[in-house]
């Protein structure tokens, strides 16, 4: 699929902001005050929670390597789609496979859409003790198994545009950077 778009047709720049990271790294909440904040100047903004994409696009999908690279793809996929068309993207997404997201970001250059890849780096200490939907406790009571950063693999990017520590700053200072960086990129 390709942008069909005239140029000149929509004056307002759309962008993927890729938030990577670890289960309760923090990286939905960012996304959801980045949103807030946009949104409230009068920005296009789409979140594309990763739960919900489970649910409704890749219903289905288990979480082998390939499934879940199948999973990133299609949100991807969405993402540029939307971006294409002047909306700023917001993906929470953990993407835990550096070549899955390397597929994403190619997709965007290959069709001139702006991608930035955030890497909300909290460590698995701190993931494990926030714990927002129980999975570390469940991984750890041996309920489930394959639990990105503990006994699945998480490949941190390697030069993410951006890497936000969320244990060190506040969920409003995580945005603020966020959105300075696109700020700067032209992308505001």
């Amino acid at each position: 699929m390709t942008n069909d778009r005239n140029p000149g047709e929509n004056d307002v720049t759309g962008a993927t902001i890729w938030l990577t990271g670890l289960p309760s790294a923090g990286k939905t909440t960012i996304a959801r005050e980045l949103a807030r904040r946009l949104r409230a100047e009068g920005r296009r903004v789409e979140l594309l929670d990763g739960d919900e994409i489970r649910e409704f696009l890749s219903a289905g999908l288990g979480f082998s390597r390939e499934d879940r690279h199948v999973n990133v793809q299609r949100i991807g996929f969405v993402a540029e789609l939307l971006a294409s068309n002047g909306v700023l993207a917001l993906v929470p997404v953990i993407a835990p496979y550096a070549d899955s997201r390397e597929a994403v970001r190619k997709r965007h250059q290959q069709e001139g859409t702006a991608y930035v890849e955030i890497h909300v780096a909290t460590p698995v200490e701190v993931c494990s003790v926030r714990d927002v939907k129980g999975l570390y406790a469940k991984q750890a009571a041996g309920e489930i198994s394959g639990l990105t950063g503990v006994d699945d693999p998480y490949e941190q990017p390697e030069s993410p545009d951006l890497r936000i520590e969320s244990q060190d700053q506040t969920v409003e200072e995580s945005a603020a950077a966020v959105r300075a960086l696109l700020a700067e990129r032209g992308l505001l």
